[in-house]
């Protein structure tokens, strides 16, 4: 889809860019264009502090597209246009931010184009994420080795123009040091084929007119002539200088020229990576993680030298600061296994220690002698720091440490309090022997300046991350950004080292003179003169140009503190949940088993991610904050109904329709409030906004419908077989879909709940009749907290679970059904919310404080009281725990005439239960397991229905494709017999689309002890 609007002429672009777009659009450009404010916000920030609103954002199809692109700016009319490539937008640096057209490649040119595994390659279009190839490569028994912390999301072609590296560059080196050939398109669209030839054939191809013949008379002149200065510059580090590599571009003892290693680490500045050659290396076979733990952090970074002779693949280190955020966020809950405390003694720091080989013994010899030393070290007096050691050999185990590894940027980025790490002299390279004294000067420059801070990174190679707390929303702070940076960059250089050893230049590119020196630097210049001598290709980063006027772009340039100031402190505070977002690009997540984030799965539009929709609600408030609107009060009034009708047909330009627009697409999963490193809880936000914005327009009918949907459903399952004779005929069925917009209402249960209860003896009590009973009574109840959607569309679910709790030997007992709220959350009727929320605490609370076991059926809404209640009722709700059903039965003593027939099952979770209780599905597979039965846990995302996401008509195409990613495969895998579900809406998601009825896992479980 192309967002370019017909009356572009009228755009508030500047007239070159307009005129640039129209020709464009004109020719055969098959990609998709977007002008919206929206759009072009996006990708004005990505993971570091900096913000640059670009002109437009282009998305090609096509490597036709791009040369287009470059073609038609050459042009005289359009030299003045600039461009930047994109990939995953993570980048640290601003590398990829520009006030000119950002081009990104991440959505259309991202397929794997071929592997040869006889020749040990593959070759891929520049928008193919990292872990997306190595999921390609595995059956082959390859991967593409270079291991990134945002290996989920970084792109190849993001990767080559930063030349990244990672975890084991010791091994494996850096991404250049995998590119076998590269396709790039130059400005005015030549394509530059490049891999490494003979000095001969280079000197030929630099008699051809054009930019391939200037650049490699360039190269000639600058990589070849000048190979003594280039050798006397740079520190022989494994994080070689990047952007341009010269070192590496002539092989001496080769004689061979190879302009990919100018192209990799150039961000951009020289072209754009169409197509990557990339060598591929054969998966260790064998893998072991010995974790080694301290006292301090000093021991681990002093001990690391130590643990590198060990000839380790890797040596990773992590300090106090994102230990202990790590054993705040929901990832411990899986690490914490396998990084037990020491008896008597606090881990404030670890190295993580990997050893990798294609030989068994080998790999067993290393460690065997590691741990030797180790033991030996531990019973010394002088223990050096070290208090123990965990060896983690099975592959399950080594991911769930790394991925803690991997989350430790995003966990710093959850540091309370307004200041918060932050990235801008965060990659330094030093020679890795005198890394520990490096970081005793560069923490001692940060204690002067009175900041905190977390490090972790790769000891082994002399780099480590280092992130000061600032709040640059403060401009005393942002002052003191630059300060720091100045006296890290004297500090590195005193120390023989780089500025950059990983994440690239960016805005730090105003360091580039000194690092380089005069002689050299101006060297990339001309390097830079021979293929853009008109500075369009990301200008300002790197170097520029020999001719004319132009900068390059300072660290402080404009920051996104700068327009967060703009907004109220209270504002802020109040929209914490969407201010505190870093633009790490977790939601990224290419990976569509993973939870977070199904509508950005299913459009592949950045819009529609926590990151996205934090960075639009972060502009709408600061627009309502110069118009005098207090977005952090509750709306107390709204405009006349009329007002409202009039507003909403109104064509205006409002921002809150792009942000609407956005909110839309969100399933209110709830995956990124305990996903997302800093919680960004998109559902929250997106209700308060809905409620602001439905004050000033009317309301779709859909909505007043879910208004007032427990209560309409309440009466329907009184009379079920009235109910579904009249909402499940054809003429209800189209007036709901095509006058409100809902399509596959559920099924009333036949006979409804209060019949079978009935039927089976079970006791309906309200609050005060249960308090009234006798205490000793009391003990043995267990209280059903009914929701909406089992209690009337899967009665049979409820009565299975008094069954099952009877069977137990417990009384189980329900209370009355009032309502939980959960849909007029959604929709932001929060007034609304707040009244039934405060009601039900009403019904619940009193229980509660007697200590009466309170359960919900369906997952999901019984979440509602630890997550939404919280919010709303604050103190009232503290005490206010509604377990959830696996809760309940885990701990409780099975009779011993429980039998099963040993059946294999396969559980699908709700997201919402996956993202607040991960700890359910291993409880279920144990439950399972005393039962006699296996049970295993699917990985395979959202199943796309997501409450009343799924039944609105304008979703439908979405709800279906995200059931198609995962779900689909698992059923067909399982069979519906075979297959276990939790959450209600999951399972109407089966029913709909394989029209198969799949149980909860209660109803196995009952029939067990039938």
């Amino acid at each position: 889809m192309t967002y370019l609007p017909k009356l572009v002429a009228k755009s508030s672009l500047p007239k070159e860019y307009r005129d640039y777009l129209t020709a464009l659009q004109a020719t055969h450009f098959s990609g998709d264009i977007d002008i919206t404010y929206g759009g072009r916000l996006i990708a004005s920030t990505d993971n570091s502090v900096y913000q640059q609103l670009p002109q437009g954002v282009l998305y090609p199809r096509t490597n036709d597209d791009l040369q287009l692109i470059l073609h038609l700016a050459a042009q005289p009319d359009f030299q003045q246009i600039s461009f930047s490539p994109r990939g995953g937008g993570t980048g640290t640096n601003g590398q990829s931010l520009t006030p000119g057209l950002v081009v990104d490649m991440s959505r259309h040119m991202n397929q794997v184009l071929e592997v040869n595994v006889e020749e040990g390659w593959v070759r891929v279009q520049g928008g193919v994420v990292k872990d997306q190839l190595n999921d390609q490569l595995r059956p082959y028994g390859y991967f593409f080795s270079p291991d990134l912390s945002t290996s989920n999301r970084a792109t190849l072609g993001g990767m080559i123009n930063t030349d990244a590296s990672g975890q084991g560059s010791l091994v494996y080196g850096k991404t250049s040091d995998h590119v076998l050939a590269l396709s790039t398109i130059l400005m005015g669209g030549e394509r530059l084929d490049s891999e490494p030839i003979p000095l001969s054939q280079a000197k030929a191809l630099s008699e051809q007119e054009g930019s391939v013949g200037q650049l490699y008379r360039q190269a000639i002149a600058t990589c070849v002539q000048l190979r003594t200065e280039i050798e006397e510059k740079f520190p022989p580090l494994n994080r070689f200088l990047t952007g341009y590599d010269l070192k590496h571009t002539y092989n001496p003892a080769q004689q061979t020229l190879d302009l990919s290693r100018l192209i990799a680490g150039s961000e951009g500045t020289l072209g754009f990576v169409a197509e990557a050659r990339l060598n591929i290396t054969p998966i260790p076979n064998y893998r072991t993680l010995v974790n080694v733990k301290y006292s301090n952090f000093q021991a681990a970074l002093n001990n690391a030298p130590f643990l590198v002779k060990a000839q380790a693949t890797s040596v990773e280190t992590i300090d106090s600061k994102v230990l202990n955020l790590a054993r705040e966020d929901i990832i411990w809950h899986s690490v914490q296994p396998l990084l037990r405390e020491v008896e008597g003694q606090t881990m404030n720091g670890i190295n993580m220690v990997e050893f990798a080989s294609t030989d068994a013994a080998d790999n067993e010899y290393k460690v065997e002698q590691l741990c030797r030393r180790l033991d030996a070290l531990i019973k010394d007096k002088d223990n050096q720091g070290v208090i123990g050691y965990q060896v983690c050999d099975d592959l399950d185990s080594i991911q769930t440490i790394y991925a803690m590894r991997k989350k430790s940027v995003g966990l710093l980025g959850a540091t309370k309090g307004r200041r918060k790490p932050v990235a801008f002299a965060e990659d330094t390279a030093v020679p890795p022997e005198k890394l520990a004294d490096f970081i005793i000067e560069f923490r001692q420059l940060l204690d002067d300046a009175g900041l905190h801070y977390g490090m972790f990174g790769h000891a082994d190679a002399g780099v480590l991350h280092v992130r000061p707390a600032l709040d640059l929303s403060n401009e005393e702070d942002e002052q003191l950004l630059r300060e720091i940076s100045d006296k890290v960059a004297a500090l590195t250089s005193r120390y023989g080292g780089l500025m950059w050893g990983e994440h690239g230049k960016g805005y730090r590119s105003e360091y580039a003179p000194e690092f380089f020196g005069e002689q050299l630097f101006t060297e990339l210049r001309k390097l830079k003169t021979a293929v853009d001598p008109h500075n369009q290709l990301n200008p300002g980063k790197i170097c520029t140009p020999l001719s004319g006027d132009h900068a390059l772009v300072s660290i402080d340039a404009r920051k996104r503190g700068y327009y967060d100031r703009q907004i109220p402190i209270q504002v802020r505070d109040s929209y914490r949940n969407a201010m505190d977002c870093n633009g790490n690009g977790l939601c990224f997540n290419y990976d569509t088993q993973a939870v977070m984030c199904p509508s950005f799965k299913v459009s592949g539009d950045r819009r529609f991610s926590p990151k996205g929709r934090a960075s639009l609600v972060r502009e709408w408030l600061r627009l309502n904050s110069e118009q005098g609107f207090d977005a952090s009060q509750p709306v107390q009034q709204r405009a006349s109904a009329l007002k409202r009708w009039i507003n909403r047909w109104r064509n205006n330009d409002d921002f809150s329709h792009q942000v609407k627009q956005s909110m839309d697409k969100c399933l209110a999963c709830k995956a990124c409030t305990n996903q997302c490193p800093v919680s960004v809880d998109v559902p929250t936000f997106r209700a308060r906004f809905l409620q602001h914005y439905y004050s000033r327009y009317a309301r779709p009918p859909k909505d007043w419908l879910v208004k007032n949907v427990e209560q309409t459903a309440k009466l329907g399952a009184k009379f079920p077989r009235v109910a579904n004779a009249l909402s499940q005929n054809s003429l209800s069925k189209a007036v709901l879909s095509h006058l409100v917009g809902y399509v596959d209402t559920p099924v009333f249960s036949v006979p409804n709940l209060t019949r079978r209860w009935q039927q089976q003896g079970f006791v309906v009590m309200d609050s005060q009749q249960i308090l009234a009973s006798d205490s000793l009574q009391r003990e043995n109840f267990v209280v059903i907290v009914q929701d909406p959607f089992t209690s009337f569309y899967e009665a049979q679910v409820v009565e299975s679970f008094a069954a099952v709790a009877h069977r137990l030997g417990f009384t189980p007992v329900l209370l009355p059904f009032i309502g939980h709220g959960k849909a007029l959350h959604v929709k932001g009727y929060l007034n609304e919310f707040q009244q039934t929320a405060e009601q039900v605490a009403g019904q619940l609370a009193p229980l509660a404080e007697q200590g009466i076991e309170l359960v919900g059926v369906d997952t999901s809404t019984a979440l509602v009281f630890r997550d939404e209640y919280q919010q709303a009722l604050a103190e009232k709700a503290e005490n206010l725990k509604v377990k959830t059903v696996i809760e309940w039965l885990i701990d409780k003593t099975w009779p011993e005439t429980v039998s099963s027939h040993h059946r294999n099952y396969g559980l699908l979770m709700h997201c919402t239960e996956q993202s607040f209780i991960p700890e359910s599905a291993q409880h279920w597979q144990s439950l399972f397991g005393r039962l006699g039965m296996q049970l295993d846990i699917l990985k395979v995302g959202c199943c796309g229905m997501a409450g009343t996401f799924g039944h609105e008509r304008s979703h439908q195409q979405d709800s279906k494709a995200l059931y198609k990613m995962g779900w689909r495969q698992a059923v067909n895998s399982y069979g519906n017999s075979g297959l276990v579900a939790t959450g209600f809406s999951c399972r109407s998601q089966i029913q709909r689309m394989e029209n198969k009825r799949v149980r909860h896992p209660l109803e196995v479980i009952l029939g067990c002890m039938s």
